[in-house]
C-alpha cells in the first residue's frame, strides 16, 4: 500500500494536481493580500475625510463665531469632538467624552473660557462684532487614537484642522470617525477569504486532477498496450492512436513506427540466423563425410576437397563476422585517404583471373574512410563481375560534382530490373547468374553495400553499355584537411 501511495504521489497526475494547486494559491494568497490592503486604505481614508468634514464643520461654526458653549457638536459615539487651544487646555468637547487619547491635550472637559467673540457674555452689540475669523485650508492631520464616549471605548481616526476665531485666537478642532466599521469590513473580507480560499482550492486540485486524468488516458492505454506486447513478445502489435492530433498522438503513432522497424529488425536477425545455419550447414557435412570417408578408406581421401571446404567455410565465417561487426555499428576511425589506392591493389591482385579487368582511375578523389573496407567494397564488386562475365570486365574511376564515382561493369547477362534491389540482401541468389557451388553464400553485395552506406556513399546496379550489370559506387569527396 506504502508502494502505490508513493507511486500515485509521484505520478505526472499527482505532480500536475499539486503544481497547479500551488501556483493557484499563491494567486490568490496574493490576489488577496492586494485587496485587503487596497480595502484596508480605502476605508481609512474614507474614515479620515468623515473625521475632515465633521472637524471643519465645528471650524466653520467657530470662524463664524459661535461661542464654545453654543457649538453644535455632532454624536460623541460616532465623531467624538474636541477643541484645544494654542495653550493646550480643552475649549469645548463632545458632551458624553470621557477620556481621549490622541489630541493636543490630555483634558478631557473644556475649562471656564470666553466665547470666541471675546466676551463670556451674549449680549455684545453688532458694532462691537470684530468681524469674521478663518479655517486654515492646509490639509488636516490625521492620526490614530482611542476615546471613552459615555462607558464605550473604541478606536477612532482623528482628524485636526486649526481655526482662528473672529475674536483672533486660534485653536485646533479634533474631530474624530469610528474606525470599528472600517475594521468589521476588513475583517469580514479577509474572513470570507479565508473560509473560501480552502474550497476554491479543492475545486481546482479535482479539475486539475480530472483534466490530468483524462488528458493521460491515452498514454495509459500506450503502457498497457506495450506492457503486453512485452509480456507476450508479439511485435506485430500496435498501440492505439488517439484521435486527438495532440503530443500524446503523436507519442503513440511514434511507438507504432519504432514496433515496426523492431519488428523489422528482428524479423531480419531470425532469417540471419537461419540462413547462416544453412549456409554453415552445408560446408560442415560435407567436410564430416570426407573425413569420415577418409577414416573408413584412406586411400580416398580428397585433399584439395577438404581445403576448399575448409577455405569456403573461413569466408563464410569472416563473412557473417564482418556482417554482425556492421549491425552492431562498428566504425574504425576513419581517415582521408586516395581512392586509387585500395582500387589499384584489387585489380592488381585480380590480374591472373579468368577475366582480365580493364582499369581507368581518370582521377585520384580523396574520400574519408577505412582503406580495408574500402577495399573489401572494391574486391567484392570485382569478384561478382569477374564470376558473371564473359570476356572482360572494365573499371572506371573519376570525381563528379564533388562525388568520388567507381563503374565497375561486365558482358554478362546483366541483373533483371525486377531484381536490382533484392541481390542487395543477405544469402540472395539468382537462380540464372549464380549456382551455390560457384556464387558464394550470398553475402558479397550486400556486404559491400553496408560497407558504402557506412561511409555515406551509396551502391546502385543498373546496365551497362555491353547489357551487362553495372556497378556504380558514390562517396562525398572529403573536404580540406
Amino acid at each position: 500500500m506504502r508502494v502505490r501511495a508513493g507511486r500515485r504521489l509521484g505520478s505526472v497526475r499527482a505532480q500536475a494536481t499539486m503544481g497547479a494547486t500551488a501556483v493557484v494559491a499563491a494567486a490568490l494568497v496574493a490576489a488577496g493580500l492586494a485587496v485587503v490592503l487596497l480595502l484596508r486604505a480605502s476605508l481609512g481614508g474614507q474614515t479620515g475625510l468623515r473625521a475632515e468634514v465633521t472637524a471643519r464643520e465645528v471650524a466653520s461654526q467657530l470662524a463664524a463665531g459661535t461661542s464654545y458653549a453654543a457649538l453644535d457638536l455632532p454624536d460623541g459615539d460616532e465623531h467624538p469632538v474636541q477643541v484645544v487651544g494654542e495653550d493646550g487646555r480643552v475649549r469645548a468637547a463632545s458632551e458624553d467624552l470621557r477620556a481621549i487619547d490622541g489630541t493636543g491635550s490630555r483634558e478631557v472637559r473644556p475649562s471656564s473660557v470666553p466665547g470666541p467673540g471675546g466676551s463670556g457674555s451674549d449680549d455684545d452689540s453688532d458694532d462691537d462684532d470684530p468681524g469674521r475669523g478663518e479655517v486654515s485650508g492646509d490639509d488636516p492631520h490625521l492620526s490614530t487614537g482611542r476615546a471613552t464616549v459615555e462607558d464605550h471605548t473604541a478606536t477612532y481616526r482623528f482628524a485636526a484642522v486649526e481655526v482662528t476665531t473672529p475674536a483672533g485666537e486660534t485653536v485646533t478642532v479634533y474631530a474624530g470617525a469610528d474606525l470599528a466599521a472600517a475594521r468589521d469590513a476588513v475583517g469580514t473580507v479577509v474572513r470570507s477569504m479565508l473560509a473560501g480560499l480552502p474550497l476554491l482550492l479543492a475545486v481546482v486540485a479535482a479539475v486539475t486532477w480530472l483534466v490530468t486524468r483524462r488528458a493521460l488516458r491515452p498514454v495509459e492505454a500506450v503502457r498497457a498496450e506495450l506492457a503486453e506486447i512485452t509480456v507476450a513478445g508479439d511485435l506485430a502489435r500496435r498501440v492505439p492512436v488517439p484521435d486527438s492530433r495532440d503530443e500524446v498522438a503523436e507519442l503513440a503513432a511514434t511507438t507504432n513506427e519504432t514496433l515496426a522497424a523492431l519488428e523489422s529488425s528482428v524479423a531480419r536477425q531470425r532469417g540471419f540466423v537461419a540462413d547462416a545455419s544453412h549456409e554453415l550447414r552445408s560446408p560442415i557435412a560435407s567436410l564430416r563425410t570426407q573425413l569420415e570417408v577418409a577414416a573408413a578408406h584412406p586411400e580416398l581421401l580428397d585433399v584439395d576437397g577438404l581445403v576448399d571446404d575448409v577455405v569456403r567455410l573461413q569466408h563464410l565465417a569472416a563473412d557473417l563476422l564482418l556482417l554482425a561487426r556492421i549491425d552492431a555499428g562498428d566504425r574504425p576511425p576513419a581517415r582521408r585517404l586516395a581512392l586509387a589506392g585500395p582500387v589499384r591493389e584489387e585489380v592488381r591482385r585480380r590480374a591472373a583471373g579468368r577475366v582480365p579487368v580493364e582499369a581507368s582511375f581518370e582521377d585520384d578523389p580523396l574520400v574519408m574512410g577505412v582503406p580495408g573496407r574500402l577495399a573489401r567494397v572494391a574486391g567484392n564488386l570485382l569478384d561478382n563481375a569477374a564470376r558473371h562475365a564473359d570476356r572482360a570486365v572494365r573499371l572506371v574511376l573519376r570525381e563528379e560534382d564533388g562525388t568520388a564515382v567507381l563503374r565497375i561493369c561486365d558482358d554478362g547477362p546483366g541483373v533483371p530490373p525486377a531484381d536490382r534491389e533484392r541481390i542487395f540482401e543477405r544469402f540472395v541468389r539468382l537462380d540464372d547468374a549464380r549456382s551455390r557451388d560457384e556464387g558464394g553464400a550470398g553475402l558479397g553485395l550486400a556486404i559491400a553495400r553496408d560497407l558504402v552506406r557506412a561511409h555515406g556513399g551509396t551502391l546502385t546496379v543498373g546496365e551497362a553499355p555491353e547489357g551487362g550489370a553495372l556497378f556504380e559506387v558514390r562517396l562525398p569527396v572529403a573536404g580540406p584537411a
